[in-house]
C-alpha cells in the first residue's frame, strides 16, 4: 500500500523503509492505537498535568507544553487534535512536541506536519530525524553472533568497541557463519539475557534509533522486526523465559546483598550499571558461575541462598 511513499522517503532521507516501517509498528501499531481512547489523551492536558502535579517530570512536561502549544499556533493541528500519549508523544511515529519542532516535516505539501491523520509526514519526519541522527545508509543495525567457550564477558560493555575484523579474532562470529561485509565497521557486543540469551554486535545504526527510544530492547525490537520484515530469519538463539530481569526493588535488594559481602560499595538505587555489573561478575565467579553479569532471578534466588 505505502511502497510508493516509502521509495521517496527512502530516496529523499537514506533511511531503509524496513527501519521505518517497524518503527511505525512500535510506536503506534501502525495507527491502530491512535483511535484508542484508554491510550490516546489531550496532549495538552497531559503535560501541563506532568507540569504542574508531578514533581520529578515538572520541567519535562512545562517544556514540552510550551512545544506543543506552538504547534498549535503554526497551525499543524488543531487543540482537539492534538492527541498523545500520557506523556505527548504524538501520532503515528509518536514524537515527543520538542522532536517534532526540530524534525518533523511536510512530506506531502499541504502546509501543515500533520503526523495523526495520516502516516505520510510522520514516516517522513521519522527518516528525517534518523538522518540528521548520523544514519549509515546501506548498512545493517547489527549482527547476532555467537561467543566462543570461555569467553570474557567484561568485553560485553558498551564501551567496548572494536572493529568486526578485531571481533572476529575474539572468536565472535556471526550466528548463522556468514563472513561480515564490512570488517572495518566499529561494534559493541552486547547480551541483553546473558549467556544464556542471543548476543549481539551492535553498529552505528543501533545507537541511532536509540536516539528516537534509548533502551538496548527498544532499538533491537525495532532492527528485527525490520529484518524479518525484510524477509529475514528469526535469531538463531532462543531468547530464555525462565530467567527474567529483575524489578527495580529486586535490583536494589540484589545490589544490598552484593553490599553485605563485600562486594558492591555503589549506591543502592536499583539500577544496574558498570559498578553493579562487576559485582555480579565477582560473585558469579566466585560461586563458578558463567561471569555474564547479567541481573536475572536466578542469580537473587542464588545470593539470597548463600
Amino acid at each position: 500500500e505505502h511502497k510508493a511513499l516509502l521509495d521517496r522517503i527512502e530516496a529523499r532521507y537514506g533511511v531503509d523503509r524496513h527501519i521505518l516501517v517497524a518503527i511505525w509498528g512500535m510506536e503506534s501499531s501502525y495507527g491502530e492505537v491512535l483511535s484508542n481512547p484508554k491510550i490516546v489523551k489531550s496532549v495538552v492536558r497531559s503535560l501541563a498535568t506532568l507540569a504542574w502535579g508531578d514533581p520529578r517530570r515538572a520541567k519535562f512536561g512545562r517544556q514540552q507544553l510550551i512545544a506543543a502549544l506552538k504547534i498549535v499556533e503554526r497551525g499543524d493541528i488543531s487543540i482537539r487534535g492534538l492527541t498523545g500519549s500520557w506523556a505527548g508523544a504524538m501520532g503515528h511515529t509518536q514524537f515527543i512536541p520538542t522532536t517534532y519542532q526540530a524534525y518533523a516535516v511536510d512530506f506531502d505539501g499541504d502546509g501543515r506536519r500533520d503526523m495523526w491523520n495520516t502516516p505520510v509526514d510522520a514516516l517522513a519526519s521519522a527518516a528525517n530525524y534518523l538522518n540528521k541522527s548520523g544514519w549509515n545508509a546501506g548498512k545493517s543495525w547489527g549482527y547476532e553472533v555467537v561467543l566462543p567457550q570461555g569467553f570474557d564477558y567484561r568485553l560485553v560493555d558498551k564501551e567496548a568497541t572494536h572493529t568486526l575484523a578485531e571481533w572476529e579474532r575474539l572468536g565472535v562470529r556471526r550466528a548463522r557463519g556468514e563472513a561480515y561485509p564490512r570488517p572495518g565497521d566499529k561494534a559493541v557486543l552486547v547480551a541483553p539475557a546473558g549467556a544464556s540469551g542471543p548476543a549481539f554486535l551492535m553498529l552505528r545504526n543501533h545507537f541511532v534509533i536509540r536516539r528516537y527510544n534509548n533502551a538496548t530492547a527498544y532499538a533491537l525490537g525495532v532492527g528485527y522486526l525490520a529484518d524479518r520484515l525484510r524477509g529475514g530469519n528469526a535469531f538463531v538463539q532462543a531468547w530464555p523465559t525462565a530467567d527474567r530481569p529483575l524489578s527495580r526493588d529486586e535490583m536494589a535488594e540484589l545490589q544490598e546483598h552484593l553490599a553485605r559481602v563485600g562486594l558492591y560499595e555503589g549506591a543502592i538505587d536499583g539500577k544496574i550499571g558498570p559498578q553493579s555489573r562487576a559485582a555480579i561478575r565477582a560473585f558469579q565467579s566466585g560461586r563458578g558461575l558463567v561471569a555474564d553479569g547479567f541481573a536475572g532471578v536466578r542469580l537473587l534466588e542464588t545470593i539470597r541462598s548463600a
